[in-house]
């Protein structure tokens, strides 16, 4: 008699199980030691490895505009506390106060 190939079981199947047997498998789990859950584990495939890379790009900050860049600005330290203040008078964020003083200086000067 051939043995039924078995099948992983997927979100919507655990979410099925009674509360019991979804218990009985999170402590069989819980109770493996890292080594043990290594030994278990194999690559991702392709398509594994497709939506592990679509999910990665979905975490993160929101992106604005064409995304953003880090840079390094050199500011006189008692203008830096001036700003500071400012902005959390106004409830800014550093970087949308510096942000903003750019727009509105190219915005004059177009």
């Amino acid at each position: 008699m051939k043995k039924k190939p078995t099948r992983e079981m997927t979100a919507e199947d655990f979410l099925a199980l009674p509360d019991a047997e979804k218990e009985r498998i999170w402590q069989e789990i819980d109770f493996q030691s890292t080594e043990e859950l290594l030994r278990q584990s194999r690559p991702l495939n392709a398509r594994e490895r497709r939506q592990w890379r679509a999910f990665k790009k979905k975490l993160g900050r929101p992106r604005i505009g064409k995304g953003t860049t880090n840079v390094s600005v050199s500011m006189e330290k008692g203008l830096l506390k001036k700003a500071d203040r400012f902005a959390k008078a106004h409830g800014l964020s550093r970087s949308q106060l510096v942000a903003n003083g750019v727009k509105a200086i190219i915005g004059s000067a177009a």
